[in-house]
């Protein structure tokens, strides 16, 4: 039989929101991670005990998390990728490029915000686990990141 357990409630009246914006200057298709920016973006607030949400302000660029041991995961998810949405498919919509359309089919696969919780004043990921901002177009893009924490201030347990 399946047994589950869970850690006493943190409770608290003091709680607080704060945010600010990540810019990321991309080099073009690929991941780039953000693990350590967000989490020093946790400890300039002080966090205690809450959420942190990530949210990409792009529709051709989308957030993930995923290994950050292994190189080569990412290799595969991007030859993943390029077989769901290739480049040359035949997209009516190529206003701004071949690579606009299924950049956008990416970002559907994908997604735009994340949800992390926050113990300690730290990110509860997992060991392998880091925060990418994915760009799905070929070259060199600026992007804007949100992050937002809402919950205690002071590193509480």
């Amino acid at each position: 039989m399946a047994r589950t357990t869970r850690s006493a409630p943190i409770l608290s009246d003091a709680v607080r929101h704060a945010e600010a914006r990540l810019r990321v200057t991309t080099p073009g298709e690929g991941f780039t991670e953000i693990t350590a920016e967000a989490a020093a973006f946790l400890d300039g607030i002080a966090a205690g005990a809450g959420v942190l949400t990530l949210f990409c302000r792009h529709t051709s660029a989308s957030l993930t998390i995923q290994e950050n041991a292994d190189p080569d995961v990412r290799t595969d998810l991007l030859t993943a990728l390029n077989s769901l949405a290739p480049r040359d498919f035949g997209w009516v919509h190529d206003t701004e490029g071949p690579d606009d359309m299924p950049a956008h089919v990416r970002t559907l696969l994908s997604d735009t915000s994340l949800s992390i919780p926050v113990s300690g004043g730290r990110m509860v990921l997992g060991t392998w686990q880091g925060l990418y901002l994915m760009e799905h177009r070929n070259r060199p893009q600026q992007r804007e990141v949100v992050l937002a924490f809402t919950g205690t201030i002071g590193h509480m347990a």
